[in-house]
């Protein structure tokens, strides 16, 4: 996470965008680990947590957008020629397809927990055709609560937990 910061807090909000936005469509970037340090330098006074949660939620929803265009648009075609950049293997997406085939509203919704799904579930979604609407409802609602989570969790937990924390040390 340290490499991070320099870059959030050098450019905020901004950095933090595009660094969730290129994430969301397969970029091998460290979101969550941007996220939560947004979220700290948030809690320091460095940033704003509502536009930190804002461009977190701004970046997750529209990269997922464009990774949906890319993969509705590219199809499988474009998955089977190109997904060795973002180590999708012809076995993994034939998983991923059968996984989206009967639970895609629940995969795009669940899919930013886990960190190859956060990167695939747009373009995967768009190459089977997800129907547009389910699929803006489950990337929205997976959105909001992964920003939330991760982002007003970390905020939110620290600042419970400071007072404790000379504590918490003495007992480990």
């Amino acid at each position: 996470m340290h490499f991070i910061e320099p870059y959030i807090t050098a450019y905020g909000a901004l950095a933090l965008f595009v660094i969730i936005y290129f994430e969301a469509f397969g970029g091998p970037l460290p979101g969550e680990s941007a996220l939560i340090a947004s979220s700290l330098l948030a809690l320091h006074g460095t940033l704003n947590i509502e536009t930190v949660l804002l461009a977190v939620f701004a970046g997750a929803v529209l990269g997922d957008c464009t990774g949906y265009a890319i993969g509705r648009f590219g199809g499988r075609r474009l998955l089977l020629r190109y997904g060795y950049l973002v180590k999708l293997t012809p076995e993994l997406l034939e998983k991923f397809e059968k996984l989206f085939d009967t639970k895609g509203f629940y995969v795009v919704i669940t899919a930013r927990f886990f960190i190859l799904l956060r990167q695939l579930n747009g373009i995967v979604a768009g190459s089977m055709r997800m129907n547009i609407v389910h699929f803006l409802t489950a990337n929205v609602i997976g959105a909001a609560a992964w920003t939330l989570l991760w982002g007003f969790g970390p905020y939110l937990l620290s600042g419970v937990l400071a007072p404790y924390a000379a504590h918490l040390k003495a007992l480990l």
